[in-house]
């Protein structure tokens, strides 16, 4: 099987049994990822410089599915302004969008979680625009 090959079938994986769980949100503390998803561009064609126009949105209401060497762990959705936070035991990860709203694959984004430790991520999807 090539690499390729073994890709394609993780995300098929991940997508399939994507919404197992749903993430556990944590006010202060505990151990996992959080941060901000975006999506650029956002509209097509070039881009003037010194442009006051953003290129860049939130990625809001987006379901990404968390996984690792034992397959999906859990799921989560972003909020309205592409904000998540999601509690994980200590290990590493894999994260990928569990639906197809692009052209292009959002993720796969790979983290190493930490004990007591809430790391924090900024992750951009790329639209397709061109």
């Amino acid at each position: 099987m090539t690499a390729r090959t073994k890709l394609r079938f993780f995300f098929a994986l991940l997508i399939t049994y994507g919404s197992m769980s749903s993430a556990q949100i944590e006010p202060n503390g505990g151990t996992g990822i959080e941060g901000v998803i975006t999506v650029s561009p956002t509209r097509p064609g070039p881009i003037r410089a010194g442009s006051d126009i953003p290129n860049v949105a939130p990625l809001p209401n987006a379901v990404f599915s968390v996984g690792n060497e034992k397959g999906v762990v859990r799921s989560f959705t972003t909020d309205s302004e592409g904000r998540f936070r999601v509690s994980l035991k200590p290990g590493h990860y894999v994260i990928v969008l569990a639906e197809h709203r692009f052209p292009r694959p959002c993720g796969p984004f790979e983290i190493d979680v930490e004990s007591a430790k809430m790391t924090k991520v900024e992750w951009r999807c790329d639209s397709g625009m061109r």
